[in-house]
C-alpha cells in the first residue's frame, strides 16, 4: 500500500502564525541592520579625518559591499513572503 502524499500548506494554527510573524519580524530586523552596516561601512572613509584610519576602512569596502547585498537579499525574502502571506489569506 502507497504512502499518502506529504502536505502542501503549513497547519494553520495560531501557534504558527505567531512563529511565522516573529521569523518575519526577525528577517526584517537582519535586513535593515545589515544594509545599515553595509552602508556605514562604504560611507564612512568619506567622513574619517585620519589618513591611517581611513585607510583601514576603506580596506574593508568589500565587508561593506556583502553586508549591503546581503541586507537586501533579507529584505527581498521578507516583501516576498509579505506579498505571499497577503495573497494566500
Amino acid at each position: 500500500m502507497p504512502l499518502p502524499t506529504a502536505p502542501t500548506r503549513r497547519p494553520n494554527n495560531p501557534n504558527t502564525r505567531q512563529a511565522d510573524k516573529k521569523a518575519n519580524g526577525d528577517l526584517l530586523l537582519k535586513g535593515v541592520l545589515c544594509v545599515l552596516i553595509g552602508l556605514g561601512v562604504l560611507v564612512s572613509p568619506y567622513f574619517i579625518t585620519s589618513p591611517g584610519m581611513q585607510g583601514i576602512v576603506a580596506k574593508a569596502s568589500l565587508v561593506g559591499w556583502f553586508a549591503l547585498v546581503l541586507g537586501i537579499a533579507f529584505l527581498v525574502v521578507y516583501a516576498r513572503r509579505r506579498m505571499t502571506a497577503q495573497t494566500r489569506h
